[in-house]
């Protein structure tokens, strides 16, 4: 039963829309806790606290749910159609990462494993969880150990058979699957991913400094930025894909299933001018169903500040000094770094 039920549950998952799914146990990360413990203690998780909070079940997905006997883990793409990193020549323009530029993942990959985790029960009983992202939960070194793909020199997740543009989803599950082999590295001499980095993020092959990565920055980081940083940060407004698009693997890279990921036409290259002035209802409705709703306007505009400071559009120097006596103090202080940049 466990071989057939397994060949089954493959099948409803590639039926979702995931495009692999595999199985491992929950102790069959052993190497994470050290890993985490070692990140945090260099300090590269800057002000993501949460990362140190929650050591005990990030490190060890078996404290999470001692009850569970397998992970499924679940990959979805979500690869663009074309190159990312085109519109970064666009200094007018905001680069927004391609995962954000519809509809929040979260939402969507949930939903999925949620219909997945109800067929498992309906076809062999036992108890399930579904996690995406938002738990405390070792996603790609389990996806890593279920054999779905392996942690790039980038950090992230890359796959032989869909690269590395995924989102990762997993099953918690009682039930004893049969399990998958672990994936091995597969990067070789490769330096792209490193090589690109406009901030310099990665200390050494296979670590990220949190404190220097523009996703971080652009997103987790509260208040301002350094200003050693700022420029290194172009116009990416939201996220960063540069790392991700630079991996020879994205040729097996798969379409995206679902058309709530393509890219909204307003944010594919949206124009800083028009996103500086926004306030915080025509954020709000900009961004409805969006992820990038929850860093909220003030920290939107900032990054957009940055962007037009590193535009080099003099028109674009009133806007910045419109918001220069702003009410939130790193909105007010991009702009002004924004108006001193623009009149060199």
């Amino acid at each position: 039963m466990g071989e057939a039920l397994k060949t089954r549950l493959v099948q409803q998952a590639l039926d979702e829309g995931f495009v692999a799914a595999r199985v491992c146990r929950p102790g069959d990360v052993p190497q994470v806790a050290d890993r985490l413990r070692a990140f945090v203690e260099a300090g590269y998780h800057g002000q993501m606290g949460w990362m140190a909070e929650r050591m005990h079940w990030r490190g060890d997905p078996a404290a999470l749910w001692p009850e569970a006997r397998s992970v499924i883990m679940l990959a979805e793409s979500y690869a663009p159609e074309q190159d990312p990193r085109a519109v970064l020549g666009r200094r007018d323009r905001g680069a927004i990462s391609v995962y954000a530029q519809n509809r929040d993942y979260h939402d969507l990959v949930k939903k999925r494993l949620k219909r997945l985790a109800r067929w498992l029960i309906a076809e062999a009983g036992g108890e399930v969880k579904v996690f995406v992202d938002t738990a405390p939960v070792a996603e790609k070194p389990l996806a890593q150990a279920a054999g779905l793909g392996w942690q790039g020199k980038h950090t992230n997740l890359v796959s032989r058979e869909f690269g590395n543009w995924a989102f990762l989803g997993s099953v918690f599950t009682t039930l004893d699957l049969p399990v998958d082999g672990a994936e091995v590295d597969h990067c070789g001499s490769c330096r792209a991913c490193l090589d690109v980095c406009p901030t310099d993020a990665f200390p050494a092959p296979y670590q990220l400094d949190a404190r220097r990565c523009i996703s971080y920055l652009t997103i987790e980081h509260k208040g301002p930025v350094e200003e050693d940083l700022r420029a290194a940060i172009g116009n990416h407004i939201y996220g960063c894909d540069d790392c991700l698009a630079a991996c020879p693997w994205n040729k097996f890279a798969v379409a995206a299933s679902d058309l709530r990921y393509a890219a909204r036409p307003e944010l594919e290259a949206p124009a800083l001018a028009e996103l500086a002035v926004l306030d915080d209802a025509a954020f709000r409705a900009l961004f409805s169903g969006s992820p990038i709703k929850r860093i909220g306007r003030d920290r939107f505009v900032r990054n957009v500040l940055y962007a037009i400071g590193n535009s080099g559009k003099a028109d674009l120097r009133e806007i910045a000094r419109g918001l220069t006596e702003d009410p939130d103090p790193a909105v007010a202080d991009a702009a002004r770094w924004a108006v001193a940049r623009l009149g060199q």
